[in-house]
Order: structure tokens, then sequence, then C-alpha cells
């Protein structure tokens, strides 16, 4: 039989204490909500702990004065007289420009993070660190598409730094804080939590921002954002403003996870090298998933196959890419981060939905900068054509060879010309307009207006609510669902 006794005494020394409590006449504090969430008692000692990591930047750069010996007053100014008599900045030719920034090092000897538009142009780069020591600063590297640079100093002594952390552990609602030189008034620090994950403010790049409610001004960009292990999970880059002011609590970092890969990238060869499959995508909306049947509205679909890796592996316009390397897709900027982080020169599987069962196909990837530098501009705009046909609210006309010559199309390019959207039409609220050239309906081509009618109807016999429709206009296709009921 267990001796109970150790128990009985335990509760008793319990149920004497608390007999005591009451009759004292005290009370226990009661734990508070924010205590129970682990909300913190402050964040001193990540400051003192990091921020010796964190530094000013400051650029310097000419620029060339106004050309135009225009006066920098309005007419009739009381400084009207003052600038006829003494001259104008204007008169004085370049000039010199200084700019303020943030920054983080990322290593003991030296090497620097920041946001490109920091530095970019700058002749001169100088650090200050938080004790007050100032160095010069080497430009690495830069990537305008996740507006990322990477300095270097050299120092004699090893300097503290800071490390990445997982943006992808971020929840919303968790703690954050910034650190930086907001408005150039020196070190500084904010905190709030993360306000949303995933937003975009360059879609169809390789953006991954974090948005947060702690204060980021001018003078912030390139800061960090750390999480409360002193990680830092963000790049403080932009922030919304609607009267172009300063902080209302809306502010972005891009995340860590994107600026660690370009970092290392830069540091490595002084540039990117993303991978490229060769593809325009879209998301799989939707009205899109109906159109074509999908279970979900998952997957990147592919508008069109330019000659490339992905052409070269097989994959065609129409196919849903549902799964790269191994990792399911889940939307379109999924997808293009996914092969931009895949090494130039590798063999990956691809999944692709087409005509309702599942294929693998293996791409070889190609390098993006390379195949961005060769790409062609973009085609003038299209002439306007004799009315033919009003269908799905848009006005349409076959392409003819007057059509293709001024919009420098191939010869044997075909399909249906856009003359004319109806104000109050679906097609209108989802962005078609004059110009566009229509080329595939329900996923077939259309060179005759015939063929779209016949297409719409073989829709409506198959019980679909709309119909897609591939669009190219200056050359970027996107598929587009309209009602046909």
């Amino acid at each position: 039989m267990p001796d109970l006794t150790p128990s009985i005494r335990s509760a008793l020394r319990s149920s004497t204490l608390l007999a005591l409590v009451l009759g004292l006449g005290l009370s226990l504090a009661p734990v508070t909500q924010a205590e129970a969430f682990g909300a913190p008692d402050g964040f001193a000692d990540l400051v003192e702990k990091f921020s010796p990591a964190v530094v000013n930047i400051t650029t310097s750069a000419m620029i060339a004065g106004p050309t135009d010996g225009g006066p920098l007053v309005p007419e009739g100014s009381p400084f009207e007289d003052f600038f006829e008599d003494f001259g104008t900045p204007g008169d004085s030719g370049p000039q010199r420009s200084d700019a303020l920034g943030s920054g983080f090092v990322i290593s003991e000897d030296g090497y620097i993070v920041t946001n490109n538009h920091v530095i970019e142009g700058a002749d001169s780069i100088e650090i200050e660190f938080f004790g007050g020591k100032r160095l010069k600063a080497v430009l690495v590297g830069t990537d305008l598409k996740t507006d990322i640079a990477l300095l270097k100093v050299d120092s004699e002594a090893p300097l503290p730094f800071v490390s990445f952390g997982n943006s992808d552990m971020m929840r919303v609602g968790d703690w954050v804080m910034a650190m930086g030189n907001p408005l150039g008034q020196g070190f500084s620090v904010s905190a709030g939590i993360v306000s949303a994950r995933g937003r975009e403010l360059n879609p169809g790049l390789y953006d991954d921002f974090i948005q947060t409610d702690a204060a980021i001004n001018q003078g912030n960009s390139g800061g960090p954002l750390f999480n409360m292990d002193g990680q830092v999970i963000g790049v403080n880059t932009a922030i919304l403003s609607p009267n172009g002011g300063g902080s209302v609590g809306i502010g972005f970092s891009m995340a860590s996870n994107v600026v660690a890969k370009t970092v290392a990238q830069l540091k490595e060869f002084g540039e990117t090298r993303r991978g490229w499959l060769g593809v325009r995508i879209q998301d799989v909306t939707p009205d899109v998933a109906e159109a074509m049947g999908l279970a979900e509205a998952a997957g990147a679909l592919v508008t069109d196959v330019p000659d490339g890796p992905a052409k070269e592996a097989g994959i065609a316009a129409g196919d849903v890419i549902t799964q790269f390397a191994g990792q399911d897709v889940s939307d379109a900027g999924d997808l293009t981060r996914r092969v931009a982080d895949a090494p130039v020169g590798e063999a990956v599987p691809v999944i692709v939905l087409r005509d309702g069962a599942t294929e693998t196909l293996s791409v070889t990837l190609g390098r993006r900068e390379e195949a961005e530098a060769a790409a062609l501009p973009a085609s003038s705009p299209v002439p306007e054509a004799p009315r033919e046909m009003e269908t799905l609210g848009l006005t349409l006309a076959p392409l003819d060879d007057e059509m293709r010559d001024k919009l420098g199309l191939d010869p044997s390019a075909e399909g249906l010309m856009i003359m004319n959207v109806d104000p109050a039409s679906e097609a209108y609220t989802k962005g078609l307009t004059e110009g566009d050239l229509i080329t595939e309906a329900g996923q077939n081509r259309v060179t005759r207006l015939q063929d779209l009618e016949d297409r719409i109807a073989e829709a409506k016999e198959a019980g679909r609510k709309s119909i897609l429709l591939l669009v190219r206009r200056g050359g970027d296709p996107r598929f587009v669902a309209l009602s046909i009921e």
C-alpha cells in the first residue's frame, strides 16, 4: 500500500499557507492576460545586446543641378529680388547630395546588409557604429528585385554582428523590434507586432514582406527587424503612408529567408544567380479553376512558354504546375520564389496538371538574369480596326496583316483583337482593354469569330458557367475567365 504521508503533508502545507494569506487579508495577484500570452516585460535586454551590430549609413553623390535656368521661387515672391541679385541654386551646376539610412553587421569581418535604395548612385559610403566609430564602406553587390545591398568595411578588431532567423516561423501577432536611424535622428528603437505575412509590393517578383506596426520612418530603410530571440527576421524597407509622411503603423520588412539567400549570392558572386524555368504564369483563381474543371484553385497556370528550359522539357500553355522540386506550389508567386532559389543548371522534377491528368517532367533550369538580358521589348500599341462582332462585352475583329505589321507580330500570328470593351461588362472589371489579343478560348486556338462562338457553345453544353480566354497584351499572356451565363 503506497505511503500517502508526503502528499498529505504537502496538502496541509498548501492549506496552511492559503489560510495564512486569507487570515492576513492578503490576496494572490492574478496572472494578467499579457503575462498569460507571453508579452515581454520590455526590450531593454535585447537592445543592449544587439544594438552594437546596428549601423547608420551616410552616402554622398554628385547630382546634376537644374539645367533650365528657371527660378526656384514663384514669380512675385518676396525672395525674387534676392535670387536675382545673388543667383539661384540652379546656376551652380552639379551639387553634392547626402542621404541617410540604416544597416546591420552580419559577420565579424565587416559584411553589412542594407537596402539598395539607401546606397544607389552613391560615390561615397560611410558607416557609423553604435559607439560612434566611423568607417568607409565598399559596395560588394546589389539586387534591384529585392532592394538589398551588401557592403564591406575593414576593421582592425572583430565587429559585433547579428544572425538571420527563420522568417517563415513568424506568426501574425508575434512581437518584433525595429532598429535604425529614423529621419536622421540617430540610433532609435521601436517595437510592435507582425501585422501580416506574405505581402507583395511588386507582384511577380520575389516579394515576401512582413507587415508590422513597429514605427518605421525615412532613415529606417535597411535596418533590421528582430524577433524576441534577437534574430533578424526582416529588413525594414518601406512604409505605406496615405499623406506621404511618416509612419502610420503600416511598415514592410523584406523577409529574412529571401534576404539571406540574396546576400549569400552577393557575397559569393557579387551578383545574383537565380534559377529560370522559362514560363509566364498566373494564379489559378476560383473562376479560372471552374472554367478548367479543376478541383481546387491552387498551383500556377502557365500562360506562355517561350524558348527556354520549360519548352525543352515539354511544359505547355494551359498546364497547371502543382509541384516543383518535390514541393507543392500554392500560387504563381510561390513558384517564382521556389524557382529563383533553385541552383542554375539543376535538373528538377516538375509536376503539371494537363487535361485532367498529372505528368512529371524534368526541367534543367537556366539563369534568370541571362534570360532577362536577352528579352525582347514589348510590342507597339494596337491600331484601330473595323468592328466585327460583339460578345461577352467585347467588340472583336480577326487579326489581319495591317494589325500584325503595326504590332510587330510574326506574319503567322493569329487571334481576335479586342476593339472595344463595354464599361459595364465583366470583361472591363477584369482588366481587358482595347488592343488585347485573344488567342485561345476554352484552351483551343481561335483565329475566326466563329471559333469563339463555337467554344462558347461547347462550354455551355458541358455545363460550364464561364469560358477561359488566353489574352495577350504587349507580348505578355494571361488567362481570364468570363461568364457565359
